[in-house]
Order: C-alpha cells, then sequence, then structure tokens
C-alpha cells in the first residue's frame, strides 16, 4: 500500500498487538572512558548497542510497545545483550541466537559524530522465520537500517519484510545510515540503499548519511534528492542545526533542544523512539518530529546509547511541547 503524508495530520494505525517492531543488528558498544577521535584511550567501557536495539528500549520506556528481531551470538555477550532486553521487559522470542559471535562496535567517546570500528559477525545471520512474520504482523510501524541490507542473508530477509509490511499497511521506516566498512568491497552499497528508498514510508538521513549516498550539498537539496527517489516523507537531522522536515509539498524546520552535550551515541535512536511513541499515541507528524527532539536532548546529557528516559508526558512537560 502506497501512503501520501501531510505533515501536520496524524498517521492512522489499524489496531495491533505491538507498536514499533525492530529488526536489525544487536551489538556491543565498546566506548572509551575517555575522549579522543583517534582511538588513543587505552580503557574501554561495554554497552548494550546496536541502533534498532536502542529504539526498541527506548520506545518501551517512553510508553509504548516494542519488539526486536536480531541475530546474536552464542557466546557470553549475546548472553548479555538478550538479558538486558528482558530486564527492561521486552519480548525476545524474535531475538536468534546463532553460531557466529555476537557484532561488536568499537568508538571513542565523543562530543561530534564519532568514527565507529566495525566487528561483524551473527547480527547478518537473522532469518526470516514464522515468529518473526507472525511479529510484524502484528505491529504497526517496522523500523530498519542499512546494517540490515548490507549483507546477505539478513537482507534477503529485510527485502521479505518490506513485501509482507506493504501487504498488511504496516508503516516501513527506513534509517539510511549508509556506511562503506558495513559493505563487501566489490558491490555499489550506494546503488543498493537508493533502490530502497521508494519502497518505504518514512526515511530519517542525518546530514552525514545524505553526504555519503550523494555527495556534499545543502541540507534543502539532500532533502529533494531523497523525495526524487521516492521517499513519502523525509525528516533530515542535522546535529545542532536542528531538522528539515519534507512531505514534498511543504518542507519546514526546526530547531534542537539540546542544551548539553555530554555523548552523541545514540541521538539518532532517540530521536526515532520518540517521533515513533508520539505518531503511535495519536499526535501529528509536526508534533512528533518536536518529540524526537525532546527524546534525543535528553539522551545526549548522558552518557551511553540507552540511558533512563521519562515517559512521554513527563518529556512533554518537561520541553513544554
Amino acid at each position: 500500500m502506497n501512503r501520501k503524508f501531510n505533515i501536520n495530520d496524524k498517521i492512522e494505525f489499524t489496531k495491533k498487538r505491538n507498536d514499533v517492531f525492530t529488526i536489525g543488528e544487536l551489538l556491543i558498544d565498546m566506548i572509551s572512558t575517555d575522549y579522543g577521535d583517534n582511538l588513543e584511550c587505552s580503557t574501554y567501557q561495554k554497552f548494550f548497542g546496536g541502533s534498532p536495539a536502542n529504539i526498541a528500549m527506548n520506545v518501551k520506556k517512553l510508553g509504548a510497545h516494542s519488539l526486536i528481531a536480531s541475530a546474536v551470538g552464542e557466546d557470553g555477550f549475546g548472553n548479555f545483550l538478550i538479558n538486558h532486553l528482558q530486564q527492561t521487559d521486552i519480548d525476545t522470542s524474535c531475538v536468534q541466537q546463532v553460531d557466529s559471535p555476537t557484532s561488536m562496535v568499537v568508538v571513542s567517546k565523543s562530543k561530534s559524530t564519532p568514527i565507529p570500528i566495525f566487528y561483524r559477525g551473527a547480527d547478518y545471520h537473522l532469518a526470516y522465520t514464522s515468529m518473526l512474520e507472525e511479529a510484524l504482523i502484528n505491529s504497526k510501524i517496522v523500523h530498519f537500517s542499512c546494517w540490515t541490507i548490507s549483507m546477505p542473508p539478513v537482507r534477503h530477509t529485510i527485502e521479505r519484510v518490506i513485501e509482507e509490511a506493504r501487504k498488511n499497511d504496516i508503516l516501513i521506516c527506513f534509517d539510511p545510515n549508509y556506511h562503506p566498512m558495513i559493505w563487501k568491497k566489490d558491490e555499489d552499497g550506494v546503488e543498493y540503499v537508493k533502490s530502497i528508498i521508494s519502497k518505504v514510508d518514512i526515511i530519517k538521513p542525518s546530514e552525514d548519511d545524505a553526504e555519503r549516498l550523494f555527495g556534499k550539498d545543502t541540507p534543502e537539496n539532500q532533502v529533494e534528492k531523497f523525495l526524487k527517489l521516492g521517499a513519502k516523507l523525509v525528516i533530515m537531522t542535522l546535529g545542532k542545526d536542528g531538522a528539515l522536515l519534507s512531505d514534498g509539498i511543504k518542507t519546514i524546520k526546526f530547531e534542537t533542544l539540546a542544551t548539553e552535550v555530554v555523548d552523541t551515541t545514540g541521538a539518532g535512536d532517540a530521536f526515532w523512539s520518540g517521533f515513533y511513541t508520539a505518531i503511535v499515541q495519536g499526535y501529528t507528524i509536526n508534533e512528533a518530529v518536536k518529540f524526537g527532539f525532546a527524546v534525543s536532548a535528553y539522551k545526549l546529557k548522558y552518557m551511553g546509547a540507552v540511558v533512563e528516559l521519562p515517559r512521554l508526558e513527563v518529556l512533554k512537560k518537561m520541553y513544554q511541547l
């Protein structure tokens, strides 16, 4: 089903058991204990990580229902990640344990955009199963990122997910966080990412994502490029400069709500989480973007990708939304 959006409207959802179903990487974030962009720090701390996993955790804390499908290793790191989800009362029945090591990202603590090093193992072995399909059909929103489309066999899982979601009127949201390091050297990842854009409903590139896909340009021109490729609703985050939101007819600019930055890890995931929770709770797209900024601003004050978030209604008062 092809949706059309108006940024001042609410999104209507069919009644479903689950609100947000994230599919993709569940991994270990090893973050340096000191600031520094060249990995000069000798001490690293282990954090729960993976963008879709972060979103599932945040959405739950904000007061909506979430589920994650992912693949981790049959190892201590895999068990750590599953236990972490279970402690926050997230159903882990769609987290598969496979015969590959749990994936990991090593990153420096940063006040700007951190530069990651990827160690991939289990994450791209996520299979399309009847359990995954049942979870999908019973969800209002499905979310995935470039991680899941960058390598088979999980790429084929996502292609089936998109097909099934379109048949069942599920909102398809895509984080086009393209990074050449997660693609095979002999494959044109940029072209594959571009081919996915027309098949999804909502896309949220950052300025860096857009530059990796299209080269340098103004934010307004970058948004136009996503729309030309078939994107129906584009939210382009611009770091400290806020965001642009476009439905293809109207484009508006938002200012950030962030006042204090301790660690940027997971700020984009926090934005998605606030946006998703707000749209399933009946706020307009325009209002939901403001909630995205509120959750992101709150997260930026703390270390790590996932922090203890208050409920959405508390953030509404805190940021006077």
